[in-house]
């Protein structure tokens, strides 16, 4: 069994200012530090050097058994992603030696720019025509993406292309299946129609598709739009990045999307009214696009079985005691949700 490594949740800036002194970046102290975020997540830290802002990235204070891989794939694909049109965090550098500050860690340039799912600024906040715009913007961003050639931009053997479809239903029952070790959860019984999405999804799984980036985790949450208008000022949190079927980002955006009053289980923004629907967010990915939408109802009910499970593993969390009880019961009540429209989208031929 692999021990979790346990590190300081401090960074010791004296070690991190002599590894970028002998890298021969910027020289001077380091000033204004600005945690953006940490915990059990990967923590990220704004500061300034020698008259320069830079973003540190590095993972949570509990190292998983992966996460200095995680920060190295990070790295790897904001290194192919230079000089391309996908909005993206600038890399500076990383350091793979876990001495320096007990993780791989790595250096961006800030993004200038905000979180929607935090606030938006008045210019968004009252206009709806922007609004409408920042959703298409979201489209335009995994397009972009999308084009990328990724054997080109070495990164071939990032994933496993090959029966990554074939493996998605069975990779999540699977992961349904081990929530049952946790004797105070309710079960499988308390989920509606999760073997009748999956049957549904195996019946109806396209038969192939062209392997491209995926961003994995693509909502709200997961971007910066620019301050001065609605473009895309950076797509943020690539440690689910791999090779698979750039589609199914298209479906993640489709399940994670607020309904018409703008609520939903995962993320949220206000105001929501002018925002595109699902159905003008597949239009404008048709015209960006030439991959094949035809079974784009499959990638967002797809995104909608995975995200319930998902959820549904801070449920089992809340039942063992070790999450809050109200986030535990929060994230089943979405879960729910998300099983609810992927049956009714088994019936629809379009997303509305």
């Amino acid at each position: 069994m692999t021990k979790t490594a346990v590190i300081s949740t401090s960074v010791d800036y004296d070690r991190l200012s002599a590894w970028m002194d002998a890298e021969g970046l910027d020289r001077g102290p380091i000033v204004d530090i600005v945690p953006l975020a940490g915990g059990t997540q990967n923590m990220i830290q704004r500061f300034r050097k020698g008259g320069r802002t830079f973003v540190l990235r590095r993972p949570p204070s509990y190292l998983r058994a992966n996460s200095n891989d995680t920060m190295l794939r990070e790295a790897r694909l904001l290194s192919a992603l230079r000089g391309t049109d996908v909005p993206h965090p600038e890399l500076i550098a990383v350091c793979p030696d876990q001495d320096v500050l007990g993780a791989v860690f790595y250096l961006m340039e800030a993004v200038e720019g905000f979180n929607a799912t935090v606030g938006l600024p008045n210019l968004h906040a009252s206009n709806a025509n922007i609004r409408h715009q920042m959703g298409l913007s979201l489209v335009d961003g995994l397009t972009a993406l999308e084009r990328i050639d990724h054997v080109e931009r070495g990164l071939g053997d990032l994933g496993r292309p090959d029966g990554f479809l074939q493996r998605q239903v069975p990779r999540w029952l699977r992961q349904l299946e081990g929530y049952a070790s946790v004797d105070a959860w309710p079960g499988r019984a308390a989920l509606p129609h999760v073997d009748e999405i999956a049957t549904w999804l195996e019946t109806h799984r396209p038969d192939g598709f062209v392997a491209g980036i995926m961003h994995g985790d693509y909502h709200f949450a997961n971007v910066m739009f620019r301050d001065d208008g609605p473009e895309l000022a950076a797509i943020i949190d690539w440690e689910l990045v791999t090779i698979g079927d750039p589609l199914l980002d298209l479906g993640w955006l489709l399940a994670t999307w607020p309904d018409v009053d703008g609520r939903i289980g995962l993320v949220s923004v206000e105001p929501w009214n002018g925002f595109p629907s699902r159905h003008a967010l597949v239009e404008r990915y048709k015209e960006r696009s030439d991959r094949n939408t035809e079974a784009i109802n499959w990638y967002a009910i797809l995104g909608c079985f995975k995200l319930a499970i998902i959820l549904e593993g801070t449920f089992v969390r809340a039942c063992d005691g070790a999450a809050p009880r109200k986030t535990g019961d929060d994230c089943h009540a979405s879960a729910v949700r998300l099983l609810n429209r992927a049956r009714a989208w088994m019936r629809w031929p379009v997303i509305g």
